[in-house]
């Protein structure tokens, strides 16, 4: 064996005595009982890579009643939801841990729910699996390294290929085709070119996948380190054709004499720049999922709304509000739940509202309708909108964010004079009701929505403005009162 994969070894040998002793306890277990027990799959090559986390993969020969047997008495929680697939998942000491039986499956080719059949030996086991890199195996006892399909190697070439051809691989599980764009966006390897003309071969097979594990997959690609490759191979492959067809459709063709930028390729700048914006005002915060989505999709009206304008010019006139009906769409499609549709087809809406500020012509309650409107999502939209300037133009650029600087602080400014956050009427709605003398209906949400619109217009007013303003547009509407309060 060459020194290069023996150091490569031992160093995954070390990684997994980190989060010993639970490890080791559950291998003693085992072995007292006599069975082997192997750390397999991803966190095999995670510990290679040095980032082997709490979250632990386990196979052994042992049936699955004889795993629980095990896990009971020693793990603080077990829970057996995936025991028809041989799995049980058990809870110790900061560690979640998930023990397989060794598994030969076998699937009909027509869903991706494969017959479980389980295996006796640990070679049948990994070549079942859907890469190289997740293809090996230690066993914990003798601390024997197993790797019988090159894995090692393409963990150190940062490439991912499948165990047996990827024809077969993807032909018994579609869904491992999103799975090779997922790691390529989350650890930067490269598929070989064989699994890369299987993947654009058979694209369309990813429609036996349901929209919820498309949508998971889709989730841990755009929240990993290198979601801009990850998302190009998608296109590249076709597979995004079938999957989140609005991105590929953004690869407009450049007429020579209506020059405008690559909606596409522009589309994936902002997807770094807010990503790189969301790593620089937290370097340790979880992935923003709703911002990435957004950064994605912001520009998806665009092919829907171009029009070639006389002169040489092109326009994409209300391309935010076609974009942000097509992503609620798209969103809703993949069952995404109703909190992130809602967000970021807010987000898409509002990316270019902007735009014109720079010309000197907004007022205090232009200010204050911005931050408003955006709500809890303004942190988001400060920085999709600074993502979203990706001109060569360095003189136009640098006066886009001159002209963002100066709007946030003056988001600053009157947010400090005034309670920015809960830009509410000076009344509220039992106020209304004893005032105008009316029962809970219409009239008082027309009314509170009056008051609002001149909260933001004026900013705060005292008690005695806002009730004289409720009866001025009480005498608007035809509306008796009972007298002044």
């Amino acid at each position: 064996m060459r020194s290069r994969e023996r150091e490569a070894q031992r160093n995954a040998v070390v990684e997994l005595v980190k989060v010993a002793p639970v490890a080791q306890e559950l291998a003693d277990r085992f072995a007292a009982a006599g069975h082997r027990l192997y750390l397999v799959g991803g966190s095999v090559r995670d510990a290679l890579l040095g980032r082997l986390g709490t979250d632990l993969d386990f196979t052994t020969e042992a049936r699955p009643d004889r795993v629980r047997e095990l896990l009971d008495g020693w793990a603080e929680t077990v829970w057996d939801t995936g025991i028809d697939f041989g799995t049980l998942g058990a809870y110790k000491r900061g560690t979640t841990v998930e023990i397989t039986t060794f598994r030969a499956d076998s699937y009909d080719r027509v869903s991706r729910n494969p017959q479980v059949d389980f295996g006796d030996s640990i070679e049948g086991d990994v070549l079942r699996r859907d890469f190289t890199v997740n293809a090996m195996a230690i066993e914990l006892g003798s601390r024997e390294f197993v790797d019988l399909h090159g894995g090692l190697e393409d963990v150190a070439r940062r490439r991912l290929d499948t165990p047996a051809t990827p024809q077969e691989s993807f032909a018994d599980d579609p869904l491992r085709m999103l799975r090779a764009a997922r790691f390529a966006a989350q650890l930067g390897f490269e598929p070989a070119p064989r699994v890369v003309e299987a993947m654009r071969g058979m694209a369309e097979q990813i429609a036996r996948i349901t929209p919820e594990r498309v949508q998971a997959e889709l989730s841990k690609l755009l929240c990993g380190r290198y979601p801009r490759e990850g998302v190009q191979l998608l296109v590249h492959t076709g597979l995004a054709e079938h999957v989140l067809p609005e991105v590929p459709a953004m690869r407009l063709e450049i007429d020579e004499h209506h020059q405008h930028k690559d909606v596409y390729e522009h589309s994936l700048v902002v997807l770094q720049q807010a990503i790189d914006l969301e790593r620089a005002a937290d370097p340790d915060g979880e992935p923003d999922l709703v911002l990435r989505l957004a950064a994605l999709l912001h520009d998806i009206g665009k092919p829907d709304t171009r029009r070639f304008e006389p002169g040489g010019g092109v326009s994409f006139h209300h391309h935010e509000v076609v974009g942000a009906k097509m992503t609620r769409k798209r969103l809703r499609a993949l069952r995404y739940s109703k909190e992130i549709v809602h967000d970021v087809s807010d987000l898409v809406y509002l990316h270019l509202r902007f735009h014109g500020y720079g010309e000197g012509n907004w007022t205090d309650s232009a200010v204050r309708r911005y931050v408003t409107d955006a709500g809890h999502l303004l942190p988001r939209l400060h920085k999709l909108v600074r993502a979203d300037c990706t001109t060569r133009n360095r003189r136009k650029a640098n006066a886009l964010q001159r002209s963002y600087d100066d709007l946030e602080e003056r988001i600053a400014r009157i947010a400090a004079e005034e309670d920015l956050a809960k830009v509410r009427p000076d009344l509220d709605g039992n106020e209304i009701m004893r005032l105008l003398g009316v029962p809970p209906g219409p009239i008082v949400g027309k009314a509170w929505k009056h008051l609002k619109d001149v909260r933001l217009d004026r900013g705060p007013v005292d008690r005695a403005e806002a009730v004289a303003e409720l009866y001025r547009w009480a005498a608007e509407q035809g509306i008796e009162v009972p007298g002044e309060s």
